[in-house]
């Protein structure tokens, strides 16, 4: 971002304009909600078939999430990417929740047959650290590229307008830690992954954020406050984007 759309079969530079801020090089990628049931029950090789499918159709971006699945996601990603050199794709995944194994798993989800786990939200610095470690186990890869703060947003049902209390434990918390894992080179980027522009907007005014994954807010039919209003601010601050939900 800026873009002007038209696919030159060269890779996309791998750092913003002044070298600040790592961007990957690929131009399209694969969400894995569905990886992790998002919409229907799926086999574990339906699921390899799908990751297959992608990567001889040329992906080499993955995004997946501990939330989609309750890890289940995150567990058939990494099954796939373990046979791969890490230099040969970009994965990010995401924080916010906390994941501990439980009997008495919760089936009113959005997930169908979820993992056997229950989640708080932990925006703190010792969550962030926690729950990339605990992807890191779940994916059994040895690094993960891009780190997102998940489901900060308003439209976060659990959350609603207490989103800007969680979001003041993560400026003070997440972010900085992310930041520095960054700067420890754990990570190579962080920003957000939400669905509404107010909390991209507000992060950079107060954390050096890299990246947004920024779902649902530049479509086919929805893009017009994203195209006059959202890209241009994250733009001066040398911030890009990941468009999710782009049909």
């Amino acid at each position: 971002m800026p873009t002007e759309g038209k696919p030159t079969g060269k890779p996309l530079p791998t750092n913003s304009p002044e070298g600040k801020h790592y961007r990957p090089p690929y131009r399209f990628g694969l969400g894995a909600v569905a990886i992790g049931n998002g919409f229907e029950p799926v086999s574990d090789e339906t699921a390899q078939a799908a990751l297959q499918a992608s990567w001889d159709a040329g992906v080499r971006y993955i995004d997946t999430s501990p939330f989609y699945g309750f890890g289940l996601s995150e567990r058939r990603v990494g099954h796939f990417l373990h046979n791969h050199d890490p230099k040969d794709y970009v994965l990010s995944t995401k924080i916010g929740r906390i994941f501990t194994a439980t009997n008495t798993p919760n089936t009113a989800t959005l997930w169908k047959d979820p993992s056997p786990f229950e989640f708080r939200y932990d925006y703190t610095a010792d969550g962030a650290r926690r729950s990339i470690e605990d992807s890191l186990n779940r994916l059994g890869v040895s690094q993960i590229d891009i780190v997102f703060i998940h489901d900060l947003s308003p439209d976060n049902g659990d959350m609603k307008d207490d989103w800007v209390k969680h979001f003041e434990v993560a400026a003070k918390g997440a972010m900085p830690e992310l930041t520095r894992m960054r700067e420890e080179g754990l990570i190579k980027a962080w920003g957000l992954g939400v669905n509404r522009p107010e909390p991209a907007l507000r992060t950079v005014e107060v954390a050096d954020p890299d990246i947004f994954l920024l779902a649902t807010q530049y479509s086919l039919l929805d893009h017009q406050e994203a195209l006059d209003n959202t890209f241009p601010k994250l733009a001066e601050h040398d911030v890009s984007v990941v468009v999710g939900a782009p049909l």
